[in-house]
Parts: C-alpha cells; structure tokens; sequence
C-alpha cells in the first residue's frame, strides 16, 4: 500500500475512535492532510468526522512531502514526526496553514487522530511491585511571602529524603508512580508536592485573583521553604521540566538545601513553550492544554499512562500553566545557572527523553558540559513526562540516578 492510501486507511480507523467524541464537542471545521500533490480530508461536525479524498477548501491544512508522510507512518516513528504538535513546533519537514484559532480548536482532535494513526509498541519494562496505600496525603501551612499558603503533601517511605517537584501546569500526582515504589520507599522518604496554585494546593485566601506569574526567584523561595519547613532537612530533588529547572537553580543558588538533583527533561533554554491559546477565552484551555502536552509523550509509552498524565492537564486552573512558562520558557538559561553548579559537591543527574522536543537530549548534553562531574543520561524510547508516561520503564534510569547520587557522596 502506498503512503498516501496508507494515511487515508489510518485516519480512517481514527475517526472511528471513541476518546474523540469527547475532544470535539463543538467543533465544525475542515482539516486538509496534503500528501504531496493529494488530499486527506478530516471533516469534523460534531459528533461525526468523516475522512475521504474529497478536496475543498478548509479551515487548517497540514502539507508535507510523500516522504515525510512515510517516515510517520513507520513503526515507530522517530521524535519530532509521532504527533501533531511536533509536526507544527518541531519539524521543519511540515507546513501548517490556518487561522491559529481554528488550529488551537482543532488541535485536541489532531493529536488524538494522528495518536492513534501512528503504530508503536509500548516498551516492555520489568514490572514493579506499587502500592498506592503506602501514600499518605496531607496539608502543611506554610508562610510564604507574607501569605499564609495551604500545601498539599504526599509521602511515602523512610530513609533519605527525596523531595519530586512537577512539571509547569501540573501538580504532585505525576510522581504516584515513584511514591508507591515498595523498594523505593524501603530506602527513601519520598516527598511530592503540590505547589500553591497547583492541584490540591488552594491559592491563599488573600490572593486577589489577580494573573499569576512565576519567577525564579519566588519559585526558589517557595522551594527553600519547603525543604525547610517540610523535609526539615536537606533532600535530593528531583524535579520534572520546570522542576529540573528549578532543581539546578537550587543546586546553583541554595546548594546548602540539597543533597543532590536529579533533572528529568532538563530545558537548556526552553523557548517555543508559550502559545497564546494556553489561556484564551476563545478556545477550550483544558482539552488545549491536555492535548498540547500529549504531543510531548512517547508513542512507545502505554497508552494508559499518557491519558492520565494529559488529564492532569486538563484540570489546571485557568492562567497556571503559561504563568508557569514565565520562569520555565522566558527566564531560565542554562547556559546562566549550570556553570554556577559545583558538580563535586552537589551530585547532578540530568536525565533526557529521546522524544522530547521541548528539552532534548542535546540540551542535556549542553548542560551536562558546563557541570563538570555531572551524569547525562539519554532515555531511549521516553518522552517529556517519563515518570508518570511510563514509570516502569523509566524506573531503571531514576535507580542509576540514586546510585551515582550515593556514591558521589561517599
């Protein structure tokens, strides 16, 4: 079968998808799919879409040579050609044309279409022994800034403290996978928060619902308050994305709080982040968003996992998520903060998907360069949320983290 009947038999099947019913509740536009000179048209009314070859005019046009069709169609596919967002922000090979509204609308419906049109096996991990009643959840009030801030605290375990710190727009569920670690929790007291704003963690009822902003230096004083008032004590941090960022500020500014860092999907400069529809009252932020982080994740991660870490997203409150990006996308430089890490005295890991386009292997190698004594290590097969999109598979690579992180400390 040639690439373009094979495209046209694949979004096909998609259109037929049950999770799409839920993607596109108010939607009616045309997607145009151009395989070189042909069309694959995606015409969505609510609730149905119907793929066919008819060519008309559309509202958002994906173009891409035959060839690069090919490439998606392989199994799996290499990073940057699995899912629609990487065909727009990271892969030149793709043109996308239409009103960036329509786009952003569309957007939850492509990924989930161009999801299920891509064939991928999930990687086999060995299996880990979980029990999520060893988490225990409660709230610790924390004085931050002046205001009296409700945080929410999960942990597990006993032993050397490990303090997780999420990715931007999320909250402390991602690490349910390491917190109910049976092994994990025999050695260490595994510590997840949710930090104000996030998940469970209320604003405080002096906030005057004005937009919220991150910065780095209000980021660090939260962090520095916690590993105070809540470890008691210095913790390794391990932190995702905007969390491995802030874990080398740390590392770089308050290395007297942290007995080493573990940076999951460490930014060198994450710039391209921020998009106008993250928080826009012209489009849904919730399916948006959900679907803008799906486009980061493995198609060899188990589909299971990917839809609960997306659905997390979709519960972020309004305006979190890319007042996040404020420190994640425009203020951090790590060509700035890791040339400040003393690598012999704070054990750095810095742990890289090979899917991710948003903090890419290379961008670990770049720091890993200017922290001398520091460990990179690239994740064959995991993308941007490696912890909770597959944590089996990723648990092999946070235990060889915890073993450099020990033994650099002897």
């Amino acid at each position: 079968m040639g690439t373009y009947a094979e495209l046209l038999t694949r979004l096909s099947d998609a259109a037929n998808d049950v999770e799409l019913k839920r993607l596109v509740a108010g939607l009616k536009l045309r997607v145009a799919v151009c395989v070189g000179p042909r069309t694959v048209s995606i015409d969505i009314n609510d609730p149905e879409i119907r793929v066919s070859e008819e060519e008309a005019s559309a509202e958002v046009a994906i173009r891409a040579a035959e060839e690069t069709w090919s490439t998606v169609l392989q199994s799996p596919p290499p990073a940057t050609f699995h899912s629609f967002t990487a065909f727009q922000l990271a892969n030149p090979n793709f043109d996308l044309a239409g009103d960036p509204v329509d786009v952003a609308r569309a957007r939850p419906a492509l990924e989930r279409m161009f999801e299920r049109a891509v064939r991928a096996t999930a990687m086999a991990a060995p299996a880990v022994q979980r029990d999520l009643s060893l988490i225990k959840g409660s709230y610790r009030s924390l004085t931050i800034d002046g205001e009296t801030h409700d945080v929410y605290v999960e942990e597990s375990g006993q032993g050397t403290p490990i303090l997780f710190l999420h990715t931007a727009g999320a909250d402390g569920r991602q690490f349910q996978g390491q917190l109910s670690d049976v092994e994990l929790a025999k050695s260490y007291r595994l510590v997840a928060v949710d930090l104000p704003f996030h998940g469970r963690s209320m604003p405080p009822l002096s906030w005057d619902g004005a937009p919220y902003k991150l910065t780095a230096e209000r980021y660090l004083n939260w962090c520095s308050i916690i590993i105070g008032e809540v470890i008691g004590g210095k913790a390794i941090v391990a932190g995702g994305s905007m969390g491995a960022a802030m874990s080398m500020v740390l590392a770089a500014e308050r290395p007297s709080l942290v007995a080493g860092i573990i940076a999951i999907e460490p930014p060198f400069q994450s710039k391209g982040r921020r998009n106008p529809y993250q928080h826009n009252a012209k489009v849904h932020g919730s399916l948006h968003n959900a679907s803008y982080v799906r486009g980061l994740m493995s198609p060899m991660s188990p589909e299971g996992y990917r839809r609960r870490a997306s659905w997390i997203y979709s519960q972020g409150a309004p305006g979190i998520y890319p007042g996040d990006l404020s420190f994640y996308s425009d203020e951090f430089d790590g060509a700035v903060t890791a040339p400040k890490i003393d690598g012999k005295r704070t054990p750095t890991v810095l742990l890289s998907g090979d899917y991710d386009y948003s903090a890419t292997p290379a961008d670990g190698t770049k720091l890993a360069e200017r922290i001398p004594g520091s460990l990179h290590l690239t994740m064959n097969g995991l993308g941007h949320f490696p912890m909770c999109e597959h944590p089996d598979y990723f648990r092999t690579y946070f235990v060889r983290a915890l073993e450099f992180i020990k033994a650099s400390s002897k």
